[in-house]
């Protein structure tokens, strides 16, 4: 099945203008989970065998998910639970809503299997993204939940916007992601230093320790960090016992013919594959198993999800990857997993 959507689906999609086919995928889907005969269908083709395991106090099914970004609204998280993925991260979600940068914002590298976005968090806000879920939870599968902040939003009031769209998002998530590695916010990345992600997260972990059910916490970090802005957030993550995403897209392009250099935004897919496989490895290295990780960043088939697993992932996410590979990409990789014998530590 994955063969027929290579050959023939994805190149009559590909022909067409990437957000308008990514926007109208989003309504499709919206609007079969509508119809339960069609949800169990899905999930029938899709099925792979479960590998269970447990990170971070979740139960998962398996260990791959699906990456930020590609739901921004939380409005198909029924449908795409049923296409195998063992969790569901969605947004990114921003207190207020906000259109994002100016189109064209989306660019497919077909030749290299690669995605250019500057999209900015465009999204319908946090109480959109609520109602939403509150129409579609539960899921059989954890749902994380990816937030941001607002483009008009300083980097000092960073923290309260951040806080403000958790305690709007809480009874909604099984998990959160704080994204301060989108290269398309302007001075988001500088709040990877130490001193500004303690005092951006620290907040929110006080607020989770208040509630009846604490819920864990990932920080999504960028590919191109230095290294003392790696440890500082390893330090940080080992202290205050939350987990680290490796990673969001690249600004770099060198490994990109000369035409897409001038292209501004995050690059995504295979030739982000060996730098955020690099980020992970370093970070596995820093915290030595003691906090959860998960890898992100060029998995496109089973081998390049195992490589992650490998480097020291705990769960790995796809992306560009279902873009190019389609619809039965997980249960491939799953299927390749389970072929190679794999089983997580943490079952």
């Amino acid at each position: 099945m994955g063969f027929l959507y290579r050959k023939f689906v994805r190149q009559l999609l590909f022909n067409l203008n990437p957000e308008r086919v990514h926007d109208a995928v989003i309504k499709t889907a919206r609007a079969a989970q509508r119809v339960e005969l069609v949800n169990s269908l899905v999930g029938m083709m899709t099925r792979a065998k479960d590998l269970p395991l447990t990170v971070a106090g979740l139960k998962f099914r398996n260990p791959v998910g699906l990456a930020a970004g590609f739901d921004k609204n939380c409005e198909a998280a029924r449908f795409l639970a049923g296409l195998g993925f063992g969790f569901l991260e969605l947004g990114t979600v921003t207190l207020r809503p906000q259109p994002g940068n100016p189109k064209p914002r989306l660019f497919r590298l077909s030749v290299d299997g690669a995605i250019i976005n500057r999209m900015g968090f465009n999204n319908a806000g946090a109480f959109d993204a609520a109602r939403s879920l509150e129409r579609l939870l539960p899921l059989p599968v954890p749902v994380g939940i990816s937030v941001g902040k607002n483009a008009d939003c300083s980097i000092d009031e960073a923290p309260k916007n951040y806080l403000e769209t958790l305690k709007i998002m809480y009874d909604y998530g099984d998990y959160f992601a704080v994204n301060i590695s989108s290269p398309n916010t302007l001075q988001l990345r500088s709040l990877h230093g130490e001193e500004k992600l303690r005092r951006l997260v620290e907040p929110m972990l006080d607020f989770a320790s208040g509630q009846k059910k604490v819920k864990p916490f990932f920080v999504k970090i960028a590919p191109d960090l230095e290294d003392r802005d790696l440890e500082g957030a390893a330090a940080l993550a080992l202290e205050k016992g939350f987990g680290l995403i490796a990673t969001n897209t690249t600004v770099s392009r060198s490994a990109l013919p000369p035409y897409w250099q001038s292209y501004e935004g995050g690059l995504s897919g295979k030739p982000l594959r060996e730098l955020s496989n690099a980020m992970l490895s370093k970070a596995a290295s820093l915290v030595k198993g003691k906090v959860p990780l998960i890898g992100s960043g060029g998995i496109f088939d089973g081998a390049t999800a195992l490589e992650k697993l490998g480097l020291g992932a705990d769960l790995v996410q796809v992306y560009s990857g279902l873009v190019y590979e389609g619809p039965f990409l997980v249960k491939e990789i799953l299927e390749y997993l389970d072929r190679r014998r794999w089983r997580s530590p943490r079952r």
